[in-house]
């Protein structure tokens, strides 16, 4: 696709002004706010640079189309900014890329100021838009649905727009102006860092947060990050435009490779050829460590199976992530404790939410002493992260007999077996 080179304009020198637009290319305006004192976004997320609210203006020679708005407290600011560059009766379009709150939030005033414009959706969108204005009076001539492969023509400037959906809700798209090689990419290599340089090349290091938000936010959705990415990198990337965070112009194409190498794992090509099964316990007095031990002894006894096991009182969970990320089955094992499984074991369950475990083989084990909770506990977390689970768990009372611990090592046999062997086959066992 042929472009044009985008404005080779100074960087400006001067900080983010009050009620000030800035020009990040040639008739493109960031009109977003900051948000410096946030400290936690979504509950799960900290923020200790709080975070920004991007939005942007696009002029074009048949009229101004905005990009995306803001979070509905910091409206004011968002339109005395807004009103710096152009007035209400020119806005034609109003482009959501993402309808989630903090972008959307000021959007059904923007549509009151101007009633003119028209509004871009994706396909998905439409039920969260109709939530979002409260109003079951939206009628589809409201609004336009798009797909990949949709554009606008603005004159001189072109809108193609490009679905990522859960990228990271269902909704969410990325617009493109290949006029400018300037990808307006929603949530897509934004993070939580408020800096009022904006741009890339002047703000501090924003490194760790762009590596913790890709954690938090993208990772859950990691074959979904690998689809978009199959759409947006053949782009010519002169700029990227996010919904959060500094505005990415100096080697804009590094972060779209990182995205890359964080998707694909970095532990993918360390053991090949073989299945791997990780097996994590935690033990009060030994017992549920030997019930380890004994399953991974029969685990290994497959050949094709890497065992490894570990043991979680070592307290932090963080290093076992990618592990389990890149593996094909785990076992978790606990004792039960004041009718609970051990926190470290809950620790390392609610950090998987982050990573794709759909479909991987599990189990839960442990000894108990009273009455025996945790593995039935562990069972349903794993059941709910959508993990297989072929095999009941295993739960012995106080400590395991001998007899008791060959019983852990034909479970130990079976998961191992279970990965090594040809669905056809197994389901014929089954049968």
């Amino acid at each position: 696709m042929t472009t044009m080179t985008m404005s080779t304009s100074p960087a400006p020198a001067a900080r983010i002004q009050p009620g000030r637009a800035v020009e990040i290319a040639d008739g493109v305006h960031w009109v977003g706010v900051l948000d410096p004192a946030l400290r936690s976004f979504d509950i799960v997320l900290s923020t200790a640079n709080g975070t920004t609210y991007n939005s942007y203006v696009v002029r074009g020679e048949k009229g101004v189309a905005v990009i995306d708005t803001v979070k509905e407290a910091f409206a004011p600011e968002f339109f005395k900014r807004l009103e710096s560059v152009c007035s209400y009766d020119e806005i034609t379009t109003i482009v959501i890329n993402h309808l989630e709150p903090d972008h959307s939030g000021a959007l059904p005033e923007l549509m009151k100021r101007a009633p003119q414009a028209h509004v871009y959706l994706s396909s998905r969108a439409p039920m969260m838009f109709k939530a979002l204005l409260k109003s079951t009076d939206v009628t589809p001539s409201a609004f336009t649905l798009v797909k990949t492969g949709s554009s606008l023509d603005l004159g001189g400037r072109t809108l193609a727009f490009y679905q990522t959906p859960f990228l990271h809700w269902p909704d969410t798209q990325c617009t493109y102006v290949p006029e400018l090689a300037l990808l307006f990419s929603g949530d897509v290599f934004g993070c939580h860092f408020c800096d009022n340089r904006l741009f890339n090349d002047k703000v501090g290091d924003f490194r760790f947060s762009f590596e913790y938000y890709y954690a938090h936010i993208m990772r859950p959705f990691r074959q979904h990050v690998l689809t978009g990415l199959e759409l947006l990198e053949p782009l010519e990337l002169q700029l990227i435009a996010p919904a959060h965070g500094p505005v990415l112009r100096q080697n804009p194409r590094h972060y779209v490779q990182r995205y890359r190498e964080l998707a694909e794992g970095r532990l993918d090509d360390q053991v090949v050829g073989e299945k791997t099964l990780l097996i994590f316990y935690i033990s009060a007095y030994g017992a549920t460590r030997r019930m380890a031990e004994a399953i991974a002894q029969g685990a290994e006894e497959e050949e094709g199976v890497r065992v490894s096991l570990y043991d979680l009182e070592v307290g932090d969970v963080s290093p076992f992530i990618d592990l389990i990320e890149t593996a094909d089955g785990i076992a978790i094992g606990s004792p039960t404790i004041n009718g609970d499984a051990t926190k470290p074991v809950w620790d390392l369950l609610s950090s998987l939410h982050t990573i794709h475990v759909r479909g991987k083989l599990g189990a839960a084990f442990g000894s108990f002493g009273w009455s025996g909770e945790a593995v039935a506990m562990m069972e349903d977390r794993l059941k709910g992260l959508r993990l297989h689970l072929p095999f009941d768990g295993l739960r012995l009372k106080l400590v395991p007999t001998e007899e008791e611990l060959a019983q852990c090592q034909e479970l130990g046999r079976k998961l191992a077996r279970h990965l090594t062997t040809p669905p056809d086959e197994l389901f014929a066992e089954a049968a």
